[in-house]
């Protein structure tokens, strides 16, 4: 298939990086008083951005915008401290990165963590040069499934939505490929099950990074 530009989604796509945050919300949430719940859990919490982790972390008589936003604080400040301690590029990422960089491939990540800490994890995993394109939530750009930010790498690069590749590991990432006009290909080694993703449009599933390069060679 003739592909000039992939977009990656971060966390459960390119770094497992679920046991950090739900360590940091954990956190806050014990700070409080609150249940605490498995790593697992917030496979199903990440994916809207920190803010709705927050909120569908606090127990139910608790969620209400003070609270919310007093949590968000705090998370944010666990999150700053210990981002980096379990986090890491699944197997094969790296040699799948070199594979598309060396074929031309125009490599982007897009994501709904806040921009600054998408920027220092791509940095300190992969090193920014990696990517053409690096962003993750800003102020006043609407967060995925919205494709502004999609179609902006895709302004940016000069390349047609038509002509990306599209990488996620969630509902919201196929959503977000599809409404921008890009080939969704849902990866199951990340948070969320097939069947969400075939739900929401994905058009290619795979089980391992380098199942990619086969696909479009």
């Amino acid at each position: 298939m003739n592909y000039n530009g992939a977009i990656f989604d971060l966390d459960g796509t390119l770094l497992n990086t679920i046991d950090d945050m739900a360590n940091s919300m954990n956190a806050v949430l014990k700070k409080h008083g609150f249940p605490v719940y498995d790593t697992g859990k917030y496979r199903y919490f990440v994916g809207n951005g920190i803010g709705k982790l927050v909120w569908r972390a606090l127990p139910e008589e608790e969620t209400n915008e003070k609270m919310a936003s007093l949590c968000l604080s705090e998370f944010v400040d666990e999150y700053n401290m210990r981002w980096h301690e379990f986090t890491k590029p699944y197997n094969g990422i790296g040699e799948l990165l070199n594979k598309l960089r060396n074929m031309g491939i125009c490599l982007s990540v897009l994501s709904n963590k806040p921009d600054n800490f998408t920027k220092a994890i791509i940095d300190r995993f992969f090193g920014l040069k990696k990517f053409d394109y690096v962003f993750g939530s800003r102020k006043d750009v609407p967060k995925k499934p919205n494709p502004t930010s999609a179609l902006e790498i895709s302004e940016l690069s000069k390349i047609s939505p038509s002509k990306y590749i599209y990488l996620g590991d969630s509902g919201v990432d196929m959503k977000t490929a599809n409404r921008a006009g890009m080939y969704a290909v849902g990866v199951t080694w990340g948070f969320r099950k097939a069947d969400e993703l075939l739900k929401n449009g994905a058009k290619l599933l795979i089980d391992k990074p380098l199942e990619l390069i086969d696909f479009i060679k």
